[in-house]
């Protein structure tokens, strides 16, 4: 699949990471909300490279050999339990305009910036991702939707269903009745 962007990037792998050397292609991806700096150059994380490998506007390489997609996805499965999860629903929010960053707490996989935010406010969705057979008990999404939603984020779960497409659902705070007492007790 080809992306909208026709500029090709060049990074290597290295250990889990991928490293982006070239000082144009860190100025131009860091910008638009991918990697972090690191002493090599920007650093990428694998859903990250994933989406700009299937993109098609990164080049990788690992041992001065190029690696293809598939290649990369097998590598970073073999050591990431959710990585298709991941890559999946990160690809679904960079394909709809958002700029996608890690999440940064509460066990959010994403912080997602509305479009054209990025660099100029702070994110608006904590986004959590679920698989197939992910399980959460509804106290411990309860508390951190809660604590969310203090912050001024909209917390969403995003779920991958078998056939790899992602439904998002927005979670707002809930009372249930029995847990009232409960949780006015423990403040």
């Amino acid at each position: 699949m080809a992306g909208a962007d026709t500029r090709q990037y060049s990074g290597a792998i290295t250990g889990d990471k991928v490293i982006v050397a070239d000082s144009d292609d860190i100025e131009q991806l860091s910008k638009t909300g991918y990697g972090e700096m690191s002493g090599n150059g920007l650093a990428l994380e694998e859903h990250e490279a994933l989406y700009l490998v299937y993109t098609e506007s990164l080049r990788l390489v690992r041992n001065g050999r190029a690696v293809s997609f598939d290649a990369y996805m097998r590598h970073v499965r073999a050591h990431t339990e959710d990585a298709l999860v991941r890559f999946l629903i990160y690809r679904d929010l960079r394909t709809r305009g958002y700029t996608v960053r890690n999440g940064f707490g509460f066990g959010s996989d994403f912080c997602v910036y509305e479009r054209g935010d990025y660099g100029k406010k702070g994110a608006k969705y904590l986004v959590f991702g679920f698989g197939d057979g992910k399980t959460e008990t509804a106290g411990a999404l309860q508390k951190k939707v809660e604590q969310i939603a203090v912050m001024g984020k909209e917390p969403i779960v995003a779920v991958v269903d078998g056939r790899g497409e992602v439904i998002y659902y927005k979670i707002t705070p809930a009372t249930f009745a029995g847990n009232k007492s409960r949780r006015q007790g423990s403040l």
